[in-house]
């Protein structure tokens, strides 16, 4: 008997907006505490390496629950995870609200301030990442094949517009009797307005059951066949080569975002208060430029996988020679911005490059070989920082040193100097701009 295909419904403009803002909240708080954290640590005492740190044990642990919290996506279903992801960033962001408080108040050491504070941001590695794919599978469940793209990309929209917004109200939150402690409370209080929507007016997807049943289903398929196992994806030549790249890429735009606070605040020899609204001022033309990017030029002029790898490394070495010669504050936004658009093309060109490199089938392992690569290089920038201290312009050229070995890579590599030759879609950037949503918010 043959069986009908069912179209999902529409998924209705309400709630799509409160999915969008879910999304939104999260991109906010992550920007808006990286543009804040190097004032923090100056006025705290923390050294400047273990500021960086703050992200590391969350990167990794966002890295490693990812997938776990995708499965109970597929379990539990799309409105629980979403709660589960929104609780711990609130939580997360009011832990190190207090772990700032009590450090600008000297209650105790800068290192017991730093582990304390190291352990608040670890909640939203190991809790906020459930967020992440419930969002991306509620929209993608009522939507067709056919509006998808749309729906992602707009969806990936709030992540961008985080980035741009984060930092700009991030100064505004620097309350007389808060201080810097201020955005983490702000943030917080955010994700507490959209928990309530989320719980209140978002209704479960009817697609859960499915989900839950697949889930199942592939459980059994796995008990059937213990011995059977799959190659790891880091492992696989077709798939390598765009690792190795992304992972770099990732590095040096990691390490530049929190390196380019304390070079803001030295340059203008300003507090690290008084540093804050230019600081923010920076990470905004650098958003801008990495959205133009991605939402822009790239469709304007039907950039490839394979220019996209070329130009995206090409630029970001550029962008980083002028911070690292850069005479004053102005010139260390202007390369900020044009690395920003360089790394704008790189990561869309990986990501699409990987993409289209395996089978359809595999398109969800590829995606998880992609988020822990994006949460994995958080844990170099601690270095790029201590590097800093020593040689202030270091860092920046260490970082166009590797973009320019990257770009030699991108030419000689049989995978990276053939990747797919057809255009970069609407979808590759808005795949991109998801998968940079992970814990450290670059």
């Amino acid at each position: 008997m043959a069986t009908t295909a069912v179209h999902p419904p529409a998924l209705p403009r309400r709630s799509f907006a409160i999915i969008f803002g879910v999304s939104l909240a999260t991109a906010m708080g992550n920007t808006g505490l990286i543009s804040v954290l190097p004032a923090i640590g100056r006025s705290i005492g923390i050294p400047d390496p273990l500021v960086a740190a703050v992200f590391s044990l969350s990167a990794l642990l966002w890295a490693f629950s990812s997938p776990f919290w995708a499965k109970a996506s597929d379990k539990y279903g799309r409105k629980p995870l979403m709660l589960v992801g929104l609780t711990g960033f609130m939580v997360s962001m009011i832990c190190c609200g207090l772990v700032v408080s009590a450090g600008l108040r000297h209650v105790a050491t800068p290192l017991v301030i730093f582990v304390f504070f190291l352990f608040a941001r670890a909640l939203f590695g190991l809790f906020g990442a459930a967020s992440n794919p419930a969002t991306q599978a509620y929209v993608a469940e009522h939507t067709t094949p056919e509006k998808r793209t749309q729906s992602m990309s707009s969806l990936a929209g709030a992540f961008g517009l985080g980035t741009v917004i984060g930092p700009f109200i991030a100064p505004l939150l620097i309350l007389p009797f808060l201080g810097l402690a201020g955005p983490l409370f702000g943030f917080a209080l955010i994700a507490a307005a959209m928990l309530f929507v989320v719980c209140r007016y978002l209704p479960e997807s009817p697609f859960a059951g499915d989900a839950r049943a697949r889930s199942d289903a592939q459980a059994e398929t796995r008990k059937a066949n213990p011995g059977v196992r799959e190659t790891p994806m880091w492992r696989d030549p077709r798939i390598t080569p765009f690792l190795i790249y992304g992972f770099l890429v990732a590095v040096c735009q990691t390490a530049q975002g929190q390196t380019l606070g304390f070079l803001i605040i030295d340059k203008l020899a300003l507090s690290p208060a008084a540093a804050q609204g230019f600081i923010a001022i920076a990470m905004m033309f650098g958003a801008m430029a990495g959205l133009l990017a991605q939402w822009g030029i790239i469709r304007m002029f039907e950039m490839t996988p394979r220019q996209l790898l070329r130009w995206g490394v090409a630029v970001a070495a550029v962008g980083n020679v002028i911070v690292a010669l850069s005479p004053n504050y102005w010139a260390v936004v202007a390369g900020y911005a044009i690395a920003s658009l360089g790394f704008g093309f790189a990561r869309p060109g990986f990501t699409a490059g990987s993409s289209l490199a395996v089978d359809m089938g595999e398109q969800a392992r590829v995606a998880g070989a992609i988020a822990a690569v994006n949460g994995v290089n958080v844990v170099l920038a601690p270095f790029f920082v201590w590097l800093y201290e020593h040689i202030a312009w270091a860092p920046f050229a260490l970082n166009a040193a590797i973009m320019l070995a990257m770009l030699v890579y991108a030419f000689r590599n049989p995978q990276l100097r053939n990747a797919d030759p057809k255009p970069a879609t609407r979808a590759d950037a808005a795949i991109a701009t998801l998968e940079r949503s992970d814990e450290s918010g670059q």
